[in-house]
Formats: structure tokens, C-alpha cells, sequence
């Protein structure tokens, strides 16, 4: 791999930036199918709850301009089968650092999982995600409120040893609140956004498109809203920052790292394009060379300087 892609998160250190979404890329063995994922700086595992879940009704796909939403609704075959059978599986194909991304719909689910994930070899980083809109009475719940937000944290680290990243909420007014909250409560690091609520509406029978009624708005079009708050966040904390949201070009994840993020997710690119991270990865040292770039990791709030 090309040494001027790798970067530092937190105490990690990762062979490139570029890390596939939760949610977006399963548990990695459907696309270790395509091509060797060991090419990832990281894979962020589907959203995993204390239960299995099969989601919300469908439809729970609608399309939009540039972009989809999705009221998928957290299925998942529960933390036990998680870690009994598919972290295995992918251990055994995939040798860089796993994250291993959480859902709750309680403190204690939270702290359950956590102290679940925190003793698996297999996983090196927790990200909590407080920020689902697409699950009711959790998820999201915790994630616009700062208290709320600070409480999850807070909870969570004391039975952690792993590094604990936050996944924040775009579905507020002021982010910056949520991730000081989370910060002053002791989070390693933050991973934002989360998809935003949206809807759309069927105009021959006048009804919802999703089952749900609204749904997570992602892909290019909320590119810049992301990029907006990841900057802010970053100008106003020090916690090393994965940045998501949009993220669809080798471009994109320069940016994105040039507003403050140390790393970045990949999400709803991968949907139109199973090679989306793929594809990144090998575009970067290129990019790098036209911008005059030596190493990616030197450009992490370069927009802030």
C-alpha cells in the first residue's frame, strides 16, 4: 500500500483514510465477493443491536435527486450472532481494524453492547451511534440533546477500553453543543453525520413513498452540509474526527478531510457502485500528486490553518 495515504485516528493508525459507513457495506463479506476489502483503512460493520431486528416495513428505499433515502430500520441479526459467527468470518478475510457500530434503545443496551464488543480481539473501535433517525424511541432520541448525548457517552466509556467514537446526529439545531457534550463526557473520538429526515410522496395515490413516512436522506446531495458541520466541529473540539455524509469521490474525501476529519466514511456511494471505496483508494495517490500533496494526513484541517 502507498505509505502517503496513512493516517492516525486517535491512537489507531489505518494504511488510508477511507472507511466504508455502517450500514452501507453489510459486514464486508458480501463485497470481499468483488474484490480484496483489505485494500480499507477500515470497515465500519452493519448497525448491530442487543436483538435481532428485521426493520421496518417496506417499502423502505425511495429515491431522490442525488441522493436516496432509507428507513431500513437497523435490521440486523443481533449482538450474539454478530460476534459469535460473522466477526469470525471476516476475521478470517479482513485484517485491518473492524468497527463495530452500536444502536441502542437504553443506557444499559449501550453499556451491554459496548462491554460485548469491548471484549472481542476482532474489534478495534466502538462507534456509538446516537443518531439512527429511522428506529423510534432510540437511536436519534439520544443524539439532539446534549445531556442525553453526554449521558450514552459517559456510560459507555466507563465499561470501554476500546476507543469509543460517537456517531452525531445532523437532525439539530446546533451540533456543535452535542459533540462538546460528548467530548467533556470523555469520547476518543466523533464520526459525523447521520442522514438527515427527509420524504417523498407518491403523487398518484397521494400517500408516503416509504412505510415509515420519512426516512434518512443520503448520498452527494447532502455533501455539503456535512462538510459544514464537520468543519465546525472540528473548530470547536479536539477529538480526531471521521467525517461522513456524501462522500462519493477521491475529491470529496479531501475536502472533507481539509474541513477537519481525520478519516472518512464512505455510505451511500457504495449502493451505486460496489467498488465506490475501491475505486477512492486507488484515485487518491493521483489526486494527491496534482494538488501537490506529499502525504494525506498533513491536509486534515488544512482549511482551518
Amino acid at each position: 500500500m502507498n505509505s502517503r495515504l496513512n493516517i492516525s485516528l486517535g491512537t489507531l493508525r489505518l494504511q488510508n483514510p477511507v472507511i466504508p459507513a455502517s450500514g452501507t457495506f453489510g459486514f464486508g463479506l458480501e463485497a470481499q465477493k468483488l474484490y480484496d476489502i483489505n485494500c480499507l483503512g477500515a470497515l465500519s460493520i452493519k448497525g448491530t443491536t442487543m436483538l435481532p431486528r428485521y426493520g421496518n416495513p417496506t417499502p423502505r428505499i425511495a429515491e431522490c435527486e442525488s441522493g436516496m433515502l432509507n428507513s431500513v430500520g437497523l435490521q440486523n441479526p443481533g449482538v450474539d450472532k454478530v460476534i459469535e459467527d460473522i466477526l469470525p468470518a471476516l476475521r478470517k478475510v479482513y485484517h485491518q481494524p473492524i468497527i463495530a457500530n452500536i444502536s441502542g434503545f437504553s443506557i444499559d443496551d449501550y453499556v451491554q453492547m459496548t462491554e460485548r464488543f469491548n471484549a472481542e480481539q476482532q474489534v478495534e473501535i466502538i462507534e456509538v451511534n446516537i443518531s439512527c433517525p429511522n428506529v423510534h424511541n432510540g437511536g436519534m432520541a439520544f443524539g439532539t440533546d446534549p445531556k442525553a448525548a453526554a449521558e450514552v457517552t459517559k456510560a459507555v466509556k466507563a465499561v470501554a477500553e476500546k476507543p469509543v467514537f460517537v456517531k452525531l446526529s445532523p437532525n439539530v439545531t446546533d451540533i456543535v453543543s452535542i459533540a462538546k457534550a460528548c467530548e467533556e463526557a470523555g469520547a476518543d473520538g466523533l464520526c459525523l453525520i447521520n442522514t438527515l429526515l427527509g420524504m417523498r410522496i407518491n403523487l398518484h395515490t397521494r400517500k408516503p413513498i416509504l412505510a415509515n413516512r420519512y426516512g434518512g436522506i443520503s448520498g452527494s446531495a447532502i455533501f455539503p452540509l456535512a462538510l459544514r458541520m464537520v468543519n465546525q466541529v472540528a473548530t470547536a473540539c479536539s477529538l480526531p474526527i471521521i467525517g461522513c455524509g456524501g462522500v462519493s469521490t477521491a475529491e470529496d474525501v479531501v475536502e472533507m478531510m481539509m474541513a477537519g476529519a481525520s478519516a472518512v466514511e464512505i455510505g451511500a456511494a457504495n449502493l451505486t457502485n460496489p467498488y465506490a471505496c475501491r475505486d477512492i483508494i486507488n484515485e487518491l495517490p493521483a489526486l494527491l500528486d496534482r494538488l501537490g500533496i506529499n502525504n494525506i494526513s498533513d491536509i486534515t484541517g488544512a482549511a482551518n490553518i
